[in-house]
Order: structure tokens, then C-alpha cells, then sequence
């Protein structure tokens, strides 16, 4: 058994490839950056640092990596595998399309095996997005075999990985903290062969319909409430601002916003929907990961997107009769956050400043200014520049 993963980062390093490796199947990463590519090579091991659970800490040996020049090597690696994970980031997408389309064209006259992809990203539509792409890029002798044989499917990163510390990474460059979460939902209903075998903790789901969407709207909009307000009020770390009793009324707010969307949507139950955001509320208030608020209030102008956790959260809302009262007020953090390191925050702060909020909203958020959702954001600037948050 063997996979590739594309990308090497702190997913595919720390969930991807450890589940793997515990599983007793080889993989190699496939890496856009060549310096990480050369490390990975020239160690050969990393370590995985369970977060309050040290005991299931491990080191991941074998380790090797492709680098985005070797192109025919990577098909090769394509054509022979069992299946392919991609945990490059949502943006990063298109770049992975290439290869895939050369690697299934080889595997197609090669080895004519049926095979699965399977996108590991917070990001929305990340199966439909290569699918899509490598359909445009296939070659005609290799399309039946490509809509066939080749499986595009989704599954749902619920472990987060931590940024080390400089003497952990003095020690191993490669060390990777993760959440002591194991579960790895998929999309059982869009796979063409058997999952890698023996891989430990994959759980199939037939009835995914909006389970991504569930995730990043609940996650993933709490995990963006809590970081933009806690910068605002001055937090540094993520579980100690998820603890504030401020943060703690506003998330109860978001999460009940969202919710109700959702199950009206997906039509399953509002309880249900309720009990998934406690799960969402412990991991934010777990103290045994140390999370940073600007690690996740990083690149404030994608995360302000019109589908992304905030902004698409809201719109969701009130496609759904729910007026998100709540998320105006994560958004309108969102709209103040700064931090000179970060270019993104700059940018926004430089909009907001030369240019005003209306600029901020049409240009960032993608909104109408004077549209029913832009109106209730301005309201809410106003509301927290009254409760003191703005400085």
C-alpha cells in the first residue's frame, strides 16, 4: 500500500501522514516549497506532539518528499498509488491540478486501476474545484478512465495543528502539535476503490450532503468570532479568550444563528446541530492547545470573503430567514483587526483608513454598502465602538 499526499505542511504532516504511518502504509509528500521538500529528505523523521495526551506522541520515520520539479516522478508516484490526499490549502488548489492530470493520464495507459482522491481542506467545494479543473486539462485518451475509475471526494479536517515553539523547533524542525482528535470523515459516497487499507480512524459517511458546510460553518465561524473579538479585547491566546464571558455570549449567539440556518437547509434537526457546537465550543476552551489569536486571525481580507466563515455565515443566515445579528458583530471586529506582521491586516487596515468602511465592505466583503447585511454590520461598528472595544 502507498499514498501521496500533496503538500507537507502541518495537516498533511500531522494528521495525514501520521494517520498513515500508524496505519503501516508508505506515502510520500509532495512539496511546493523546496526547502521544506530538502529538510523532510535530508531528516527523514518528524515528530507528532499530541497535545495533552504525550503518551500517543509520535515519531513519524520514513518520511520523504517530492519536490514540484520532479514532475516525472510525481506521476509516477500517481500512477502507482493507492490514493491521493491534498492538504495544500483551498487557495492552492489550482497549482496541484497539473500534476494530477499528467499522473491519471499515466495511470490510465500504465496502470488501469480505479482510485481516489481526497481533499483535505477547509475551503469550500474542494472535490468539485479539481474535478472540475483536471476534466479541462485531461487528455482525450484518458477521460473514460478518468470519470470512471477516479474518485474526487471530500473529507473533514477536525484536528487542528499548532504552531511550535522556537526550542521545540530548535530540537526538530519538522515537529508538528496537534489536537488529541482522531476521527477523519469522508465522503464514502464519491469514492471509485477501496479507502488505503488498514488506514485507522477513516469514518465513511453516505450521507455527507453538507457535512463540509456544517463543519465550516460552525467551526470555523466560532474559531473566526473568537479570534477577531479577542483581538480586539486583547487576548493573545485563543482558549483563554474563548473563556471570556463577552466572547462567550456572542459565540452562544453565532452558534445559535448558524444553526438554525443549517438545519433548515440540510433539514436535519436544530438539537443535533446544537449538540455538534458544544463539540466546536470545547475544542476552542481546550487549554491543552496553545493557539494563537493572531495565527487564526491570520490574512483577515480572505477570511472577511463573501463565502467565507463570517461574511458566508452571515449570508447563509439570511437566505434562511435568520438575521445574524451576532456574526454582524464578529464581522465588525474583523473589520478593526491589525497587526503590523501580517501584509493582509495591513492592506485592510489601509482600505478602512483611506478609503472608509463602505470600501471595506464592497471591495473585501463583497457587499452591497447599503445592502440589508452591510447596514447591520455598520450598526454593529457602532455598537462595539460604544461598549469600549475599539481603542
Amino acid at each position: 500500500m502507498s499514498c501521496v499526499i500533496f503538500g507537507a505542511g502541518k495537516i498533511a504532516r500531522g494528521f495525514i501522514g501520521h494517520l498513515l504511518y500508524l496505519s503501516g502504509v508508505e506515502f510520500t509528500f509532495v512539496e511546493k516549497a523546496d526547502s521544506l521538500a530538502d529538510l523532510i529528505n535530508e531528516r527523514g523523521e518528524y515528530l507528532v506532539n499530541v497535545l495533552g495526551d504525550p503518551q500517543k506522541n509520535t515519531v513519524v520515520k520514513g518520511a520523504k518528499a517530492l519536490k514540484f520539479s520532479d514532475e516525472e516522478q510525481i506521476s509516477r508516484e500517481i500512477a502507482k498509488c493507492d490514493c491521493v490526499f491534498d492538504a495544500v490549502g483551498g487557495k492552492n488548489l489550482e497549482g496541484i491540478i497539473p500534476f494530477l492530470t499528467k499522473g491519471i493520464e499515466l495511470r490510465a495507459k500504465s496502470n488501469p486501476r480505479p482510485m481516489n482522491i481526497v481533499t483535505c481542506e477547509n475551503w469550500k467545494l474542494p472535490a468539485d474545484i479539481l474535478k472540475k479543473g483536471i476534466s479541462e486539462m485531461i487528455s482525450d485518451d484518458a477521460r473514460e478512465f478518468f470519470e470512471t475509475q477516479v474518485g474526487i471526494t471530500e473529507a473533514v479536517i477536525m484536528r487542528s495543528a499548532i504552531e511550535s515553539t522556537p526550542e521545540m523547533l530548535e530540537k526538530d524542525p519538522l515537529v508538528v502539535n496537534v489536537q488529541n482528535f482522531w476521527e477523519l470523515p469522508f465522503d464514502a459516497s464519491r469514492i471509485k476503490a477501496p479507502m488505503p487499507e488498514g488506514m485507522i480512524c477513516l469514518k465513511p459517511i453516505y450521507e455527507f450532503t453538507g457535512f463540509l458546510e456544517r463543519k465550516f460553518y460552525t467551526y470555523n465561524a466560532a474559531n473566526g468570532t473568537t479570534s477577531f473579538v479577542g483581538a480586539l479585547l486583547g487576548y493573545k491566546y485563543i482558549a483563554e479568550a474563548a473563556h471570556d464571558e463577552r466572547i462567550l455570549r456572542l459565540l452562544d449567539g453565532v452558534y445559535r444563528e448558524t444553526a438554525t440556518a443549517l438545519s433548515k437547509k440540510h433539514n436535519f434537526p436544530f438539537e443535533e446541530q446544537w449538540a455538534f457546537t458544544r463539540t466546536s465550543l470545547n475544542k476552542l476552551q481546550d487549554e491543552n492547545i496553545v493557539d494563537y489569536i493572531d495565527r487564526n486571525a491570520r490574512d483577515p481580507m480572505r477570511k472577511l470573503g463573501k463565502d467565507d466563515r463570517l461574511v458566508g455565515s452571515a449570508r447563509l443566515c439570511l437566505e434562511y430567514g435568520v438575521k445574524p445579528e451576532n456574526l454582524a458583530v464578529a464581522i465588525a471586529c474583523a473589520i478593526f483587526y491589525e497587526e503590523p506582521k501580517d501584509e493582509f491586516a495591513v492592506q485592510l487596515k489601509e482600505i478602512r483608513e483611506k478609503e472608509g468602511i463602505d470600501a471595506v465592505l464592497k471591495k473585501v466583503c463583497s457587499l452591497d454598502p447599503d445592502g440589508e447585511l452591510a447596514l447591520l454590520i455598520k450598526e454593529k461598528i457602532e455598537y462595539i465602538k460604544k461598549e469600549g472595544w475599539l481603542k
